[in-house]
């Protein structure tokens, strides 16, 4: 359940392998600086938050997490969670909402939820990514032009109306200097990759500030100072109430955070052909956004960008990421006083470019042309994220393709009277057709195909009405069943006693071990009896003829 991929790595751990771990970590923990401060910025909190994030976050995912190569810290799929919870509770109250989602978290991990997560729809999490995506650039186009207005409002449509209005006082230098950041970000990836782009862009344009006093905001006029050590550990114990306010806001940031890191284990597994330990993972995530939030930082999870890069710099252990965080802690210690000069059109301009990354709009057009239940979730999911709320996208989506799941399960089972003449045509290729026995006079005979569960149990009790006479014998089918439900044995149940006061034997047939199991659990088997329930049609058909002769 939990053993970190630290404990593993380390044995049979080469020279020649620490050196990479060491050269990736550097080059990552390079990377991490000016987006754990663009993501803090972006979520409506001071610039430091998110350096504290990338280190207490990323040091605890690394050295416990279930992952060889994950990168944690601060990511863009938090900025529109963190910055409602921020608007509407305060810092205190986004302090204590990623406390409680951390246990959450370690919850779900020792409960061993770390493989269901992963089956949440392709479809849901496209949705809501996407929309993420946009509301990131929707929230960085005031600084990416260097508008001049007020507070930028939360609503989507709002925003954009009063970008519209300011659209006349357009700063040309902050648009060149935020034009400039992409194209470098983008770009100078030709030249090396052992550089980032991106740091490119933040000295380049700093200078370029500083030497000419451009009249652009920084991070210095608008924020002030950034803190160059850790804070000292502060946790203010929440009375119920507040607990229960932020309960959903908790448990929101813990779905999301565990998704993305699991989903970001997955693509890392993919690149170095490994198998994360998800439960483990989990443990590790919900430790990170504990102590993150009692040493003042933001929600913390798996960055997959990161991870990708530390995966092609050469990071192969844990080590990497433990390095990544010890490098940003000696950035913030000697050098975090200069990042107060970074302009803030440089920091939209990378923004942006997370966003587009994190659009995975090539994905959202695939899905567009699928079935539709799954054209219905993303649709649904996304707009609900843009003009509504996150954790509203989330709930609604979860449930709305539950319900579509439960529509297709329904859809392919059904229920069968194979004693029939039409039904000879669709039972001719198959060994165990009941037009291969001889089936006596007065028995009828039911099959159910698929999972026997509340969604398809209506359907059973519609076939059971069409039964014109009571039959002395009632076989049911059950050999293509492989799960059952409460419904469903729920429903065998009434059958049963409606057949008893009719005078009708019921018998089952082909009962698959897990419904046996079921079935046997729930005290079905006493007033049923055991010995009506048979393994396959033959014997099916043999105690038939015994009950008969019995009558008889």
């Amino acid at each position: 359940m939990f053993k970190p991929k630290l404990f593993t790595t380390l044995k049979g751990y080469t020279r020649e392998q620490f050196i990479k771990d060491i050269t990736a970590g550097i080059i990552v923990g390079i990377i991490a600086l000016p987006l754990a401060i663009a993501f803090a910025i972006a979520s409506g909190v001071s610039p430091e938050k998110g350096l504290f994030t990338a280190i207490i976050g990323g040091f605890i995912i690394s050295a416990f997490g279930g992952s060889r190569v994950q990168i944690g810290g601060p990511t863009g799929a938090f900025i529109v969670i963190v910055y409602g919870i921020v608007q509407t509770y305060g810092i205190e109250g986004l302090t204590i909402a990623t406390f409680m989602a951390g246990i959450i978290i370690m919850i779900m991990g020792f409960a061993r939820l770390g493989s269901v997560i992963k089956f949440i729809p392709h479809s849901l999490i496209v949705g809501f990514t996407s929309g993420i995506a946009l509301i990131i650039f929707s929230s960085q186009v005031k600084d990416f032009l260097g508008l001049q207005m007020g507070n930028v409002p939360s609503d989507f449509l709002e925003k954009w109306k009063v970008y519209f209005e300011n659209s006349s006082s357009l700063n040309i230098y902050a648009l060149c200097i935020a034009a400039g950041t992409l194209f470098i970000s983008v770009y100078f990836t030709k030249i090396t990759r052992v550089i980032p782009g991106s740091l490119v862009a933040i000295i380049g344009s700093t200078i370029l500030v500083q030497y000419f006093h451009f009249p652009v905001e920084t991070i210095g006029s608008k924020f002030g100072v950034i803190a160059s050590s850790l804070p000292s550990p502060s946790f203010n114990i929440p009375n119920w109430t507040t607990i229960k306010l932020l309960m959903l806001p908790a448990f929101t940031i813990a779905l999301l955070g565990s998704i993305e890191s699991l989903l970001s284990a997955v693509v890392a597994d993919g690149m170095i052909g490994g198998n994360h330990r998800s439960n483990t993972e989990l443990i590790a995530q919900g430790m990170a956004n504990i102590f993150s939030s009692i040493f003042g930082g933001i929600p913390a999870t798996g960055a997959i960008a990161r991870t990708a890069t530390n995966i092609k710099n050469g990071g192969r252990t844990p080590i990497a990421g433990i390095v990544h965080a010890i490098t940003l802690l000696i950035i913030m210690l000697f050098v975090g006083k200069w990042a107060t000069l970074i302009p803030l059109s440089c920091l939209a301009g990378i923004l942006v470019l997370v966003a587009y990354n994190m659009s995975e709009w090539k994905s959202f057009v695939a899905l567009t042309k699928g079935p539709r239940s799954d054209i219905a979730v993303l649709l649904i999911t996304f707009f609900l994220t843009v003009l509504v709320d996150l954790t509203v996208a989330i709930e609604i989506g979860m449930v709305l393709a539950a319900f579509l799941f439960m529509r297709r399960m329904t859809q392919i089972s059904n229920v069968n009277v194979i004693t029939s003449e039409i039904n000879d045509e669709l039972e001719k290729d198959d060994p165990k057709a009941i037009n291969k026995y001889h089936v006596p006079k007065g028995v009828e005979i039911f099959e159910i195909n698929g999972p026997f569960f509340f969604g398809a149990a209506y359907k059973f009790k519609d076939s059971m009405r069409f039964m014109e006479t009571a039959p002395k014998i009632l076989i049911i089918r059950m050999r293509h069943v492989p799960v059952i439900d409460a419904t469903g044995i729920h429903t065998l149940e009434e059958v049963f006693k409606q057949t008893k006061t009719q005078g009708t034997q019921m018998i089952l047939s082909g009962v698959q071990p897990e419904v046996y199991k079921e079935l046997e659990h729930c005290g079905f088997m006493k007033e049923f009896g055991q010995k009506n329930i048979l393994s396959n049609i033959e014997e099916a058909l043999e105690r038939t003829n015994e009950l008969l002769e019995n009558k008889n």
